[in-house]
């Protein structure tokens, strides 16, 4: 077989940030155990460079690798969408389909990985079909409302008026599946993953913001792909692309650190606890939102400035981002539960941040070996002819 590689140079640049997404979201995973909270005692030396590495991997990291990926899960559909109107053809079916198939994708994963995303994408991802053919205008309108978190508004009217009210939000939590998680029996924890541990994860999406949130990024996605901001096809593009970018980055930023520092001088104003929820879900998506638009401003700059120079070996590693985050949990749920390793038992943050660079690595190795022969990677592979089945596409 022969190299098979993408052609154009955007697609390179977009699929190397998915990549940079991936790898956050695997560091991350790591140092969490794959959503169990089980640590041994440290003390000393090593447990201040637990807690060092947690808050740098957190700060940099954590929900800004997601919105990356769900930004990029917007210009995805943007892409496939034009390349079908420039056949003719009308994407919304094959799109909705896809997302079925999706969801499928998630329940697999979700027998391995309690906090796993997939299955909120899948749902969330049928936002995108009444809107695919609005204008411009009325899609940034929209998604606007969607980022500004209408029902947290919402809910602190309701604080307002009702002081005294602080209805329980978290009906699921992923406590309940730790049991499970750390048990000896393998069944046992399919069990409990794929019921109370992902009713729990889309539970925390929808009290924590990440679901509004999600839905605008994925319009943002598509807006941005419109207006061909991620494009490089030509010198006039990537002028056009790099000047956008730059102004992101100048105006976000600064944004970004105010809301840091100021947005705990808030939370210290507000008494009422249910208020007091809603207005640190709506700061910290926002100041979520400010960090990611920096961080890939920063990111699409540097691989342009540089042709990709060293930022390009994650391409690979974003074309087979599924089969990245599948086998991630696979590995990771073996590694750190009770049916198999246990790591969580001697792993503090520490080690688990070196497992985690391995099976990064591992990843990247296998990615860059298989795209020498494969066009697309394995899960991806089986996705788009699912996808595209009855056509020989």
């Amino acid at each position: 077989m022969t190299n098979i590689a993408p052609t154009k140079d955007r697609i390179l640049a977009v699929d190397a940030l998915r990549g940079f997404a991936v790898m956050g979201i695997v560091l991350l995973h790591n140092i969490e155990h794959f959503n169990f909270y089980s640590f041994p005692e440290t003390s000393g030396v090593l447990k201040a460079l637990d807690g060092t590495i947690w808050d740098f991997l957190f700060f940099s990291f954590s929900g800004k690798a997601y919105a990356i990926f769900a930004l990029l899960f917007g210009f995805t559909f943007y892409l496939q969408s034009r390349s079908c109107n420039r056949r003719g053809e009308d994407f919304k079916n094959r799109y909705m389909w896809r997302l079925v198939l999706l969801l499928l994708f998630g329940f697999v994963n979700a027998i391995f990985f309690p906090g796993e995303i997939l299955v909120l994408y899948a749902i969330l991802g049928f936002v995108l079909v009444p809107v695919r053919n609005v204008s411009n205008k009325v899609l940034l309108a929209t998604l606007v409302v969607l980022m500004l978190q209408p029902l947290e508004w919402a809910k602190v009217v309701y604080a307002a008026i009702n002081p005294e009210a602080n209805p329980e939000q978290m009906i699921f939590s992923l406590g309940d599946v730790y049991p499970q998680l750390g048990g000896s029996s393998f069944i046992e924890m399919v069990k409990a993953n794929f019921v109370t541990g992902q009713l729990a994860s889309l539970n925390w999406a929808w009290c924590y913001g990440r679901v509004f949130q999600t839905c605008a990024l994925f319009m943002l996605g598509l807006l941005l792909g419109r207006m061909g901001l991620f494009s490089s096809s030509d010198d006039e593009a990537l002028a056009r692309s790099r000047r956008f970018w730059t102004r992101v980055v100048c105006l976000s930023l600064p944004v970004a650190v105010v809301m840091y520092f100021f947005k705990e001088f808030i939370y210290s104003q507000i008494g009422n606890p249910f208020m007091l929820a809603s207005v640190e879900t709506m700061m910290n998506s926002w100041y979520n939102l400010a960090f990611m638009l920096a961080m890939t401003g920063a990111f699409l700059l540097l691989y342009w400035s540089f042709n990709g120079a060293v930022l390009r070996i994650l391409a690979p590693y974003g074309r087979m981002s599924l089969t990245d985050y599948i086998t991630q949990s696979i590995m990771g749920s073996f590694i750190y539960f009770g049916y198999g390793m246990e790591m969580h038992k001697v792993c503090g943050t520490t080690f688990s941040v070196l497992i985690g660079v391995a099976m990064l690595v591992l990843q990247l190795v296998f990615a860059h070996w298989w795209f020498r022969h494969f066009r697309r990677g394995p899960l991806e592979t089986i996705w788009h002819r699912l996808t595209w089945i009855g056509t020989r596409r």
